[in-house]
Protein backbone atom coordinates (compact mmCIF):
# COMPACT_ATOMS: atom_id res chain seq x y z
CA UNK A 1 0.00 0.00 0.00
CA UNK A 2 2.94 2.64 0.72
CA UNK A 3 3.51 2.67 -2.77
CA UNK A 4 0.55 4.33 -3.84
CA UNK A 5 1.74 7.54 -3.35
CA UNK A 6 5.01 7.30 -4.61
CA UNK A 7 3.32 9.34 -7.71
CA UNK A 8 0.19 11.87 -7.04
CA UNK A 9 -1.92 12.89 -9.52
CA UNK A 10 -2.39 16.79 -10.16
CA UNK A 11 -5.32 18.52 -9.02
CA UNK A 12 -6.46 19.67 -12.78
CA UNK A 13 -5.69 15.53 -13.67
CA UNK A 14 -7.62 14.43 -11.05
CA UNK A 15 -10.42 17.29 -11.59
CA UNK A 16 -11.23 16.34 -15.21
CA UNK A 17 -10.83 12.32 -15.01
CA UNK A 18 -13.39 12.56 -12.12
CA UNK A 19 -15.75 15.15 -13.86
CA UNK A 20 -15.78 12.89 -17.03
CA UNK A 21 -17.13 9.90 -14.84
CA UNK A 22 -20.18 11.92 -13.74
CA UNK A 23 -22.99 12.00 -15.72
CA UNK A 24 -25.86 15.00 -14.67
CA UNK A 25 -29.13 13.64 -13.47
CA UNK A 26 -32.23 14.42 -15.57
CA UNK A 27 -35.00 13.60 -13.28
CA UNK A 28 -37.12 16.23 -12.67
CA UNK A 29 -39.79 17.40 -9.87
CA UNK A 30 -42.56 20.44 -10.08
CA UNK A 31 -41.71 22.61 -7.07
CA UNK A 32 -43.83 25.86 -5.65
CA UNK A 33 -42.41 29.21 -6.87
CA UNK A 34 -42.03 29.76 -2.87
CA UNK A 35 -38.96 27.22 -2.83
CA UNK A 36 -37.70 27.32 -5.95
CA UNK A 37 -34.35 29.80 -5.42
CA UNK A 38 -31.34 28.00 -6.25
CA UNK A 39 -32.79 24.81 -7.80
CA UNK A 40 -31.93 24.66 -11.57
CA UNK A 41 -34.68 24.76 -14.55
CA UNK A 42 -35.52 21.91 -16.43
CA UNK A 43 -37.65 23.89 -19.13
CA UNK A 44 -37.39 26.43 -21.35
CA UNK A 45 -40.05 29.16 -20.05
CA UNK A 46 -42.06 31.03 -23.50
CA UNK A 47 -44.13 33.59 -21.96
CA UNK A 48 -48.22 32.96 -22.47
CA UNK A 49 -48.94 36.48 -21.37
CA UNK A 50 -48.05 40.10 -21.54
CA UNK A 51 -46.68 41.97 -18.67
CA UNK A 52 -48.61 44.04 -18.38
CA UNK A 53 -51.76 43.28 -20.15
CA UNK A 54 -53.41 46.41 -19.92
CA UNK A 55 -52.11 50.13 -20.30
CA UNK A 56 -51.48 51.23 -16.92
CA UNK A 57 -49.48 54.45 -15.05
CA UNK A 58 -46.13 54.31 -14.50
CA UNK A 59 -46.58 57.02 -11.84
CA UNK A 60 -48.73 59.13 -9.58
CA UNK A 61 -50.09 61.79 -10.96
CA UNK A 62 -52.57 63.22 -13.36
CA UNK A 63 -53.76 60.94 -16.71
CA UNK A 64 -54.22 63.92 -19.65
CA UNK A 65 -53.94 64.23 -23.21
CA UNK A 66 -50.60 64.88 -23.66
CA UNK A 67 -51.27 68.34 -26.02
CA UNK A 68 -53.12 69.89 -23.61
CA UNK A 69 -49.55 70.38 -22.05
CA UNK A 70 -48.17 72.06 -24.69
CA UNK A 71 -45.87 75.00 -23.43
CA UNK A 72 -46.56 74.16 -19.84
CA UNK A 73 -43.23 75.07 -17.59
CA UNK A 74 -42.91 76.45 -13.63
CA UNK A 75 -43.17 79.31 -15.45
CA UNK A 76 -45.95 78.81 -17.61
CA UNK A 77 -48.90 76.92 -16.13
CA UNK A 78 -51.75 75.44 -17.59
CA UNK A 79 -54.63 75.16 -15.73
CA UNK A 80 -56.78 72.16 -16.48
CA UNK A 81 -60.30 70.53 -14.60
CA UNK A 82 -60.01 67.72 -12.53
CA UNK A 83 -62.72 65.00 -12.87
CA UNK A 84 -63.04 60.94 -13.06
CA UNK A 85 -62.42 61.06 -16.96
CA UNK A 86 -59.91 62.83 -19.30
CA UNK A 87 -60.70 64.78 -22.17
CA UNK A 88 -59.54 67.94 -23.79
CA UNK A 89 -58.89 70.36 -21.27
CA UNK A 90 -60.12 67.78 -18.19
CA UNK A 91 -57.60 65.57 -16.19
CA UNK A 92 -58.57 62.31 -13.61
CA UNK A 93 -56.20 61.49 -11.14
CA UNK A 94 -54.27 57.89 -11.43
CA UNK A 95 -51.95 55.92 -9.03
CA UNK A 96 -49.25 54.22 -10.00
CA UNK A 97 -50.35 50.61 -11.59
CA UNK A 98 -54.09 52.31 -12.36
CA UNK A 99 -55.26 51.43 -15.88
CA UNK A 100 -55.11 54.50 -18.03
CA UNK A 101 -58.27 56.55 -18.94
CA UNK A 102 -58.52 55.22 -22.93
CA UNK A 103 -58.52 58.78 -23.66
CA UNK A 104 -55.17 59.62 -21.99
CA UNK A 105 -52.03 59.42 -23.45
CA UNK A 106 -49.92 60.58 -20.66
CA UNK A 107 -49.45 61.51 -16.70
CA UNK A 108 -48.10 64.89 -15.50
CA UNK A 109 -46.38 63.67 -12.53
CA UNK A 110 -47.90 65.15 -9.44
CA UNK A 111 -44.98 67.05 -8.05
CA UNK A 112 -45.38 68.83 -11.57
CA UNK A 113 -48.46 70.27 -9.98
CA UNK A 114 -50.75 72.17 -7.60
CA UNK A 115 -54.40 70.87 -7.14
CA UNK A 116 -56.73 73.87 -5.62
CA UNK A 117 -60.09 72.60 -5.60
CA UNK A 118 -61.30 70.75 -9.02
CA UNK A 119 -58.40 72.66 -10.65
CA UNK A 120 -55.30 71.24 -11.48
CA UNK A 121 -52.04 73.21 -12.67
CA UNK A 122 -50.02 71.86 -14.66
CA UNK A 123 -46.09 72.93 -14.66
CA UNK A 124 -44.41 70.77 -16.66
CA UNK A 125 -45.17 69.59 -20.22
CA UNK A 126 -45.52 65.33 -21.21
CA UNK A 127 -45.12 64.05 -24.37
CA UNK A 128 -47.55 61.08 -25.52
CA UNK A 129 -46.69 57.84 -23.79
CA UNK A 130 -45.03 59.87 -20.90
CA UNK A 131 -45.48 57.87 -17.18
CA UNK A 132 -47.76 55.16 -19.15
CA UNK A 133 -46.58 51.24 -19.33
CA UNK A 134 -47.94 49.52 -22.54
CA UNK A 135 -49.24 46.31 -23.22
CA UNK A 136 -46.32 43.73 -22.92
CA UNK A 137 -43.60 46.66 -22.23
CA UNK A 138 -42.25 44.14 -19.77
CA UNK A 139 -42.93 40.72 -21.23
CA UNK A 140 -44.69 40.35 -24.31
CA UNK A 141 -46.55 36.93 -26.11
CA UNK A 142 -43.96 34.89 -27.27
CA UNK A 143 -40.73 36.11 -25.13
CA UNK A 144 -38.38 33.47 -24.60
CA UNK A 145 -37.83 34.35 -20.62
CA UNK A 146 -35.18 30.79 -19.56
CA UNK A 147 -33.96 27.86 -21.08
CA UNK A 148 -33.52 24.70 -19.19
CA UNK A 149 -30.75 24.92 -17.06
CA UNK A 150 -31.02 28.41 -15.80
CA UNK A 151 -30.42 28.80 -11.74
CA UNK A 152 -33.46 30.29 -10.70
CA UNK A 153 -33.16 33.41 -8.68
CA UNK A 154 -35.63 35.51 -6.58
CA UNK A 155 -35.78 38.49 -9.14
CA UNK A 156 -36.44 34.93 -11.91
CA UNK A 157 -39.53 33.70 -9.41
CA UNK A 158 -41.44 37.56 -9.72
CA UNK A 159 -40.70 37.10 -13.23
CA UNK A 160 -42.36 33.44 -13.80
CA UNK A 161 -45.53 34.46 -11.08
CA UNK A 162 -45.84 37.79 -13.40
CA UNK A 163 -47.10 35.57 -16.24
CA UNK A 164 -49.19 32.98 -13.98
CA UNK A 165 -46.86 30.68 -12.65
CA UNK A 166 -47.58 28.69 -9.36
CA UNK A 167 -45.35 26.04 -9.82
CA UNK A 168 -41.73 25.56 -11.81
CA UNK A 169 -39.97 22.29 -13.16
CA UNK A 170 -36.69 21.96 -11.86
CA UNK A 171 -33.81 18.99 -11.58
CA UNK A 172 -34.24 16.77 -8.49
CA UNK A 173 -31.15 16.96 -6.31
CA UNK A 174 -28.65 14.69 -5.98
CA UNK A 175 -28.51 12.13 -2.80
CA UNK A 176 -25.17 12.33 -1.54
CA UNK A 177 -24.37 9.30 0.96
CA UNK A 178 -21.91 10.62 3.43
CA UNK A 179 -20.32 7.83 5.36
CA UNK A 180 -18.28 8.17 8.53
CA UNK A 181 -15.38 5.86 9.47
CA UNK A 182 -13.19 4.72 12.04
CA UNK A 183 -12.73 2.58 14.93
CA UNK A 184 -12.07 5.71 17.05
CA UNK A 185 -15.08 7.35 16.26
CA UNK A 186 -18.24 8.17 18.73
CA UNK A 187 -21.96 9.40 18.11
CA UNK A 188 -22.76 12.50 19.01
CA UNK A 189 -26.30 11.55 19.89
CA UNK A 190 -24.73 8.57 21.97
CA UNK A 191 -22.32 10.83 24.14
CA UNK A 192 -23.25 13.30 26.84
CA UNK A 193 -19.60 14.21 28.20
CA UNK A 194 -15.71 14.25 26.74
CA UNK A 195 -15.42 10.87 25.32
CA UNK A 196 -12.67 8.32 26.57
CA UNK A 197 -8.92 9.25 25.40
CA UNK A 198 -8.51 7.34 22.23
CA UNK A 199 -11.60 8.39 21.25
CA UNK A 200 -13.36 11.25 19.24
CA UNK A 201 -16.37 12.86 18.35
CA UNK A 202 -17.52 11.75 14.95
CA UNK A 203 -17.96 15.61 13.46
CA UNK A 204 -16.09 15.24 9.61
CA UNK A 205 -19.67 13.78 8.71
CA UNK A 206 -21.46 16.62 10.19
CA UNK A 207 -19.46 18.94 8.16
CA UNK A 208 -19.91 17.22 5.01
CA UNK A 209 -23.33 17.04 4.86
CA UNK A 210 -23.59 20.91 5.80
CA UNK A 211 -21.30 21.55 2.66
CA UNK A 212 -23.02 19.17 0.33
CA UNK A 213 -26.53 20.85 1.52
CA UNK A 214 -25.02 24.45 1.11
CA UNK A 215 -23.76 23.35 -2.94
CA UNK A 216 -27.22 21.94 -4.00
CA UNK A 217 -27.49 18.42 -3.24
CA UNK A 218 -29.44 16.33 -0.40
CA UNK A 219 -27.19 14.81 2.60
CA UNK A 220 -27.86 11.19 3.75
CA UNK A 221 -25.67 11.26 6.77
CA UNK A 222 -25.04 7.50 7.69
CA UNK A 223 -24.41 5.83 10.84
CA UNK A 224 -20.57 5.62 12.08
CA UNK A 225 -18.89 2.37 10.15
CA UNK A 226 -16.20 0.49 11.63
CA UNK A 227 -13.16 0.12 9.79
CA UNK A 228 -13.34 -3.04 8.48
CA UNK A 229 -13.69 -4.13 4.51
CA UNK A 230 -17.27 -6.17 5.47
CA UNK A 231 -18.69 -3.27 6.75
CA UNK A 232 -17.46 -0.78 4.61
CA UNK A 233 -18.47 -3.04 1.47
CA UNK A 234 -22.07 -3.36 3.44
CA UNK A 235 -22.54 0.35 3.89
CA UNK A 236 -21.81 0.93 -0.39
CA UNK A 237 -24.59 -1.97 -0.46
CA UNK A 238 -27.02 -0.09 1.78
CA UNK A 239 -26.23 3.60 -0.64
CA UNK A 240 -26.37 2.47 -3.95
CA UNK A 241 -29.39 4.12 -4.63
CA UNK A 242 -27.70 7.54 -3.97
CA UNK A 243 -26.06 9.69 -6.49
CA UNK A 244 -23.11 10.19 -4.92
CA UNK A 245 -21.09 8.42 -2.00
CA UNK A 246 -18.33 10.02 0.32
CA UNK A 247 -16.47 8.02 2.61
CA UNK A 248 -14.89 10.21 5.98
CA UNK A 249 -11.76 8.47 6.64
CA UNK A 250 -9.74 5.30 6.05
CA UNK A 251 -8.24 6.91 2.54
CA UNK A 252 -4.18 6.65 3.80
CA UNK A 253 -1.95 3.62 3.89
CA UNK A 254 -2.44 2.39 7.57
CA UNK A 255 -3.21 -0.93 8.77
CA UNK A 256 -7.21 0.03 9.15
CA UNK A 257 -7.33 2.32 5.42
CA UNK A 258 -9.71 -0.38 4.15
CA UNK A 259 -12.17 2.22 2.05
CA UNK A 260 -10.19 2.47 -1.40
CA UNK A 261 -9.65 -1.19 -1.09
CA UNK A 262 -12.88 -1.87 -1.05
CA UNK A 263 -13.83 0.65 -3.65
CA UNK A 264 -11.84 -0.55 -5.90
CA UNK A 265 -13.02 -4.09 -5.09
CA UNK A 266 -16.87 -3.05 -6.51
CA UNK A 267 -15.77 -0.47 -8.75
CA UNK A 268 -13.07 1.70 -10.44
CA UNK A 269 -10.72 3.77 -8.57
CA UNK A 270 -9.82 6.15 -10.65
CA UNK A 271 -7.00 8.20 -9.00
CA UNK A 272 -5.93 7.83 -5.20
CA UNK A 273 -2.45 10.28 -3.89
CA UNK A 274 -3.06 13.57 -5.29
CA UNK A 275 -0.68 16.46 -5.31
CA UNK A 276 -2.29 19.09 -2.39
CA UNK A 277 -1.28 20.17 0.46
CA UNK A 278 -3.33 18.99 2.66
CA UNK A 279 -5.33 16.46 1.28
CA UNK A 280 -2.96 13.89 -0.69
CA UNK A 281 -4.95 10.57 0.50
CA UNK A 282 -7.64 11.90 -1.38
CA UNK A 283 -8.91 9.02 -3.46
CA UNK A 284 -11.44 9.50 -6.52
CA UNK A 285 -13.40 6.65 -8.20
CA UNK A 286 -16.75 5.02 -9.40
CA UNK A 287 -18.98 2.14 -8.62
CA UNK A 288 -21.16 1.40 -11.62
CA UNK A 289 -22.24 5.01 -12.49
CA UNK A 290 -22.25 6.38 -9.06
CA UNK A 291 -19.06 8.64 -8.01
CA UNK A 292 -17.36 7.65 -5.12
CA UNK A 293 -15.04 10.31 -2.96
CA UNK A 294 -12.66 9.06 -0.52
CA UNK A 295 -11.60 12.01 1.81
CA UNK A 296 -8.92 12.31 4.52
CA UNK A 297 -9.68 11.66 7.56
CA UNK A 298 -8.14 15.06 9.00
CA UNK A 299 -10.72 17.68 9.02
CA UNK A 300 -8.58 20.42 7.11
CA UNK A 301 -7.50 18.16 4.39
CA UNK A 302 -11.15 17.36 4.08
CA UNK A 303 -12.03 20.85 3.38
CA UNK A 304 -9.29 20.71 0.62
CA UNK A 305 -10.78 17.37 -1.24
CA UNK A 306 -14.59 19.17 -0.79
CA UNK A 307 -14.22 22.71 -2.30
CA UNK A 308 -11.81 20.86 -4.62
CA UNK A 309 -13.87 17.51 -5.84
CA UNK A 310 -16.93 17.21 -4.12
CA UNK A 311 -18.29 20.16 -4.75
CA UNK A 312 -17.45 20.48 -8.64
CA UNK A 313 -18.89 17.29 -8.46
CA UNK A 314 -22.00 18.10 -7.07
CA UNK A 315 -22.73 20.84 -9.52
CA UNK A 316 -22.29 18.35 -12.51
CA UNK A 317 -24.70 15.75 -11.02
CA UNK A 318 -27.58 18.64 -10.47
CA UNK A 319 -26.06 20.71 -13.66
CA UNK A 320 -25.84 23.52 -11.84
CA UNK A 321 -23.93 26.16 -14.39
CA UNK A 322 -20.58 26.98 -14.01
CA UNK A 323 -19.95 30.95 -12.71
CA UNK A 324 -16.78 32.19 -12.01
CA UNK A 325 -15.60 32.30 -8.59
CA UNK A 326 -13.93 35.54 -8.44
CA UNK A 327 -10.94 35.67 -5.76
CA UNK A 328 -9.91 39.17 -3.72
CA UNK A 329 -6.95 40.74 -4.62
CA UNK A 330 -5.06 41.31 -1.00
CA UNK A 331 -1.54 41.60 -0.54
CA UNK A 332 0.12 39.61 2.16
CA UNK A 333 1.09 41.14 5.89
CA UNK A 334 3.57 38.35 6.01
CA UNK A 335 5.37 35.64 3.72
CA UNK A 336 3.47 32.64 2.60
CA UNK A 337 5.98 29.21 2.96
CA UNK A 338 4.25 26.33 0.67
CA UNK A 339 5.77 22.96 -0.19
CA UNK A 340 6.97 22.37 -3.92
CA UNK A 341 4.99 19.95 -6.12
CA UNK A 342 1.74 20.62 -4.44
CA UNK A 343 -1.06 22.66 -4.55
CA UNK A 344 -1.05 24.14 -0.81
CA UNK A 345 -4.53 25.12 0.59
CA UNK A 346 -3.01 28.19 2.66
CA UNK A 347 -5.55 29.65 5.49
CA UNK A 348 -5.55 33.46 6.01
CA UNK A 349 -6.90 36.04 8.13
CA UNK A 350 -7.99 39.80 6.93
CA UNK A 351 -5.95 42.40 8.61
CA UNK A 352 -7.33 45.59 6.92
CA UNK A 353 -6.50 45.56 3.75
CA UNK A 354 -3.85 42.75 3.94
CA UNK A 355 -4.16 39.24 4.96
CA UNK A 356 -2.00 37.35 7.29
CA UNK A 357 -1.34 32.98 7.04
CA UNK A 358 -2.37 31.39 10.07
CA UNK A 359 -0.01 29.92 11.69
CA UNK A 360 0.40 26.14 13.36
CA UNK A 361 -3.04 25.45 10.87
CA UNK A 362 -2.27 21.57 10.80
CA UNK A 363 -4.23 19.30 8.60
CA UNK A 364 -5.92 18.15 12.04
CA UNK A 365 -7.04 21.59 13.32
CA UNK A 366 -10.22 21.85 12.26
CA UNK A 367 -11.06 25.05 14.02
CA UNK A 368 -8.28 26.84 11.67
CA UNK A 369 -10.64 26.58 8.86
CA UNK A 370 -12.94 28.83 11.18
CA UNK A 371 -10.58 31.01 12.28
CA UNK A 372 -9.84 31.62 8.47
CA UNK A 373 -11.14 34.35 6.50
CA UNK A 374 -10.57 32.75 3.55
CA UNK A 375 -8.04 30.74 1.63
CA UNK A 376 -5.36 31.24 -1.06
CA UNK A 377 -4.18 28.15 -3.22
CA UNK A 378 -0.36 27.76 -3.92
CA UNK A 379 0.38 26.35 -7.46
CA UNK A 380 2.52 23.60 -6.55
CA UNK A 381 5.11 24.92 -9.24
CA UNK A 382 5.37 27.83 -6.99
CA UNK A 383 7.12 27.49 -3.57
CA UNK A 384 5.28 30.07 -1.57
CA UNK A 385 4.97 34.04 -1.95
CA UNK A 386 6.88 36.96 -0.15
CA UNK A 387 5.52 39.61 2.05
CA UNK A 388 4.00 42.43 -0.01
CA UNK A 389 3.12 40.43 -2.49
CA UNK A 390 -0.44 40.92 -4.23
CA UNK A 391 -2.69 37.19 -4.09
CA UNK A 392 -5.73 35.66 -4.51
CA UNK A 393 -8.04 34.93 -1.54
CA UNK A 394 -10.95 32.90 -1.83
CA UNK A 395 -13.67 33.20 0.59
CA UNK A 396 -14.50 30.49 3.17
CA UNK A 397 -18.30 30.04 2.09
Amino acid sequence: MGRIFKEQTSVDEALKLFLENISPLRKTEEISLEVCIDRILAETVVSERNVPHYRRAAMDGYAVQASDTLGASTTNSIFMKLSNYVEEGVTKWVHTGAVMPVEADAVVVVEDTVTVGDTVEVRAQVYPNKNVAQVGEDIKVGDLLFEEGHLLRPCDAAVLASIGFERVKVFRKPIVAVIPTGNELVSREKVEDIPPSGMVLETNGLMVSLYVEKWGGIPRYTRIVPDDKESIKKAIEENLDADMILFSGGTSVGKRDYTTEVVASMGKLLVHGIAVSPGKPTALGTIGKIPVVCLPGYPVAEVVALYLFVHPGIRRLASIPDFPKLPLKKTLATKISSKIGYVNFIRVIFEGDRVRPLTGAKAGVLSSVSKADGFVLVPQNVEGYEEGEEVDVFLIE
